[in-house]
């Protein structure tokens, strides 16, 4: 996967979905992560880390996998796996407020 990925972009799409019994919402996230060039040994040091090996895009950038990503246009948090701004939109489309403070006493 790493030598499919090295010196390349790809797409990560990430979908959310938001039901209340009456209506249900989604939305899809497109990111685009453009990759350096890797190395055979460094393909080979991080996938002994065993960072990868759960992983469904055969990396992480959460993690190890982050010296590998040369830029990224969209989402970060979807690419980790929940788009974060997107999924608060959609939580407070349906009235579900995302922040709460607790009053100082």
């Amino acid at each position: 996967m790493l030598k499919m990925l090295s010196g390349n972009e790809h797409e990560v799409l990430t979908a959310i979905a938001l039901l209340d019994g009456e209506r249900c919402e989604s939305r899809v996230v497109r990111s685009v992560v453009r990759f350096r060039p890797i190395g055979s040994d460094e393909a080979v040091a991080y996938w002994a880390s065993g960072e990868p090996q759960d992983k469904a895009g055969g990396y992480g950038i959460q993690g190890l996998g982050a010296v590998f990503v040369a830029g990224l246009d969209g989402s970060y948090s979807a690419v980790v796996g929940l788009p974060l701004c997107e999924t608060a939109q959609l939580l407070g489309h349906f009235g579900i407020p995302c922040w709460q403070t607790l009053n100082a006493r």
